[in-house]
């Protein structure tokens, strides 16, 4: 067996040092956001709390789910990442599809249009009028259809396909399949990294969105928990967080009661964040292989 290098050695030792110190600065402020939604409220007001829980108690959780507009925002969430994710990756698969397609003759077209919309946008104020004028205003479609399609996300799709091989898909028109049925049979199956990482983008990125809420949304129950998230950690103060969770549990500089503002306010934070924290282990394979669409071939 060959012997490393002091040099070598030193390298190994200095890299894992650099990676144990990225990965408490990772870390910590996770634990700390865990520790002080399980805390008692003295324990959070003194300042005391850091990557353990001090006076152990769950109540935060009970009392958050008090809270309508936690349980709407959560469906409504799901609602708005399931559904944005599923129209998108049907409507970039359809449009990235004949551009691979030979002797399609609108594909130059079709490409250069698509190209124009990555460099030109339609800005912020077009954009919304666009959108009241269709009637879309505080409906569930301003959250899901103006993701349906994306110029980046139909060229990784056109490249995929144009790496699958030729012979699969002549072989389906051969045996008498349309170009519609060869997309759904053939090239959408042999395409699952693509799709599956595609749909991990879609639904983080649904999931994580607050900013087309605060724009498009004004009834609190058409709300995404981002948007439930915000106002507790910037416009709700202590009385507010009182009305919403119940009156006697928010404890104000840790006398008298359970729980201090912030421990709800961290609660919620672990309660956004935890359904893409348990999906991403499932998705992790697939996003691995997608990261390298586009490489081989453009």
């Amino acid at each position: 067996m060959r012997r490393e290098s002091l040099g070598s050695r030193v390298f190994d030792v200095f890299n894992i040092a650099i990676m144990l110190i990225i990965l408490v600065v990772v870390l910590f402020p996770i634990f700390n956001i865990i520790s002080i939604s399980m805390s008692d409220a003295r324990s959070v007001a003194s300042g005391s709390v850091y990557v353990w829980p001090k006076g152990f108690t769950l109540q935060s959780y009970i009392d958050i789910f008090k809270d309508k507009f936690i349980t709407s925002g959560y469906i409504n969430s799901i609602v708005y990442a399931v559904g944005s994710t599923f129209i998108m990756l049907l409507f970039t698969s359809l449009f990235a599809y004949p551009l691979t397609v030979q002797g399609f003759a609108g594909k130059k077209f079709l490409t250069i249009f698509l190209m124009i919309t990555m460099f030109f946008s339609g800005g912020l104020i077009p954009t919304y009028l666009l959108i009241r004028s269709l009637g879309m205003l505080d409906t569930v479609w301003v959250m899901v259809l103006p993701a349906a399609v994306g110029a980046y996300n139909v060229f990784l799709f056109r490249t995929f396909f144009q790496n699958i091989p030729s012979e699969v898909k002549d072989a389906a028109l051969i045996d008498g399949a349309n170009e519609i049925v060869s997309l759904f049979r053939i090239i959408l199956p042999l395409s699952k990294p693509l799709l599956a990482t595609f749909a991990l983008f879609g639904i983080v990125g649904s999931w994580n969105a607050w900013f087309e809420a605060l724009i498009y949304l004004q009834s609190e129950d058409h709300y995404p928990l981002q948007m439930i998230l915000r106002n507790y950690l910037f416009k709700l103060d202590t009385s507010a967080i009182q009305g919403r969770v119940g009156a006697g549990n928010v404890a104000v500089n840790g006398q008298g009661s359970q729980l201090d503002p912030q421990s709800i306010r961290m609660a919620v934070v672990i309660v956004t964040m935890f359904p893409i924290m348990v999906i991403y282990p499932f998705f992790q394979k697939y996003f691995t292989k997608g990261m390298f669409v586009g490489s081989i071939k453009g």
